[in-house]
């Protein structure tokens, strides 16, 4: 974000890796699943690397351990409805929120910035995740997986987002920990910024193409507010 640029007016927050971590309620969930099907437990560093691209993806890549192609899609069904059944009974229990994500919510409300949260995360884990955390009453709107036609990294819902706040893209930041996040933010024409504590499918969050790297979501805050000031500076 530079100076000459608009202020930000809008934020896009992720779920998954950037408020909550997440990945001690999917491994509970996935391994009981698993274990309807006489399969093995798999190891919460391997789901994390799995995890960003919708429930879908995830349970593929999980069968995928043990079955091929033709075997994963015998069985995804069964497997689809056994985790989502397992996930809602557990949803929330073992995952943990990240420092300083209520400060740095609090914060941008404070600056007066809308508020979105995006994930794809199917509808039906999110809403009720967020409303256990605490962290719904920050949010104006909620987009889910299952919200659009299309998921991250398309772009299609940070434009969802961007038109509930009625804002241009350029006015808008979204905050996430993964490549699917700043390839959704690019192509909307957003800025991005990173945080460095996710998941991003197992790869260095140096390696996201982003508009820089925050370590809490309230580093985010004053990121925004030095651009917004600067920002003005220059009109």
């Amino acid at each position: 974000m530079k100076p000459q640029h608009k202020p930000i007016r809008g934020v896009i927050v992720d779920l998954d890796g950037t408020m909550l971590d997440t990945v001690p309620d999917f491994e509970v969930a996935i391994n009981r699943m698993r274990a309807e099907f006489g399969l093995g437990p798999v190891a919460a560093e391997q789901i994390a690397r799995m995890v960003g691209k919708g429930s879908e993806n995830l349970i593929r890549g999980v069968l995928a351990l043990d079955f091929d192609q033709a075997g994963v899609e015998q069985r995804i069904g069964e497997a689809m409805a056994s985790y989502h059944r397992h996930y809602i009974a557990i949803n929330g229990d073992y995952s943990t929120m990240y420092p300083e994500v209520t400060e740095g919510l609090a914060a941008m409300r404070e600056m007066g910035l809308a508020l979105a949260c995006v994930t794809n995360k199917p509808m039906a884990f999110a809403q009720p995740l967020l409303a256990r955390k605490g962290l719904s009453h920050f949010f104006d709107v909620l987009y889910g997986g299952d919200s659009f036609e299309r998921r991250k990294p398309d772009p299609m819902p940070l434009l969802g987002a961007c038109a509930s706040f009625a804002l241009h893209p350029d006015e808008v930041v979204a905050i996430g920990d993964s490549s699917n996040d700043a390839e959704a933010a690019r192509a909307a024409g957003c800025f991005v910024l990173t945080v460095p504590y996710g998941y991003n499918h197992g790869r260095p969050v140096h390696e996201i193409e982003s508009d820089g790297i925050v370590t809490t979501l309230l580093d985010a805050a004053h990121r925004i507010r030095e651009h917004n000031e600067q920002a003005k500076a220059h009109r």
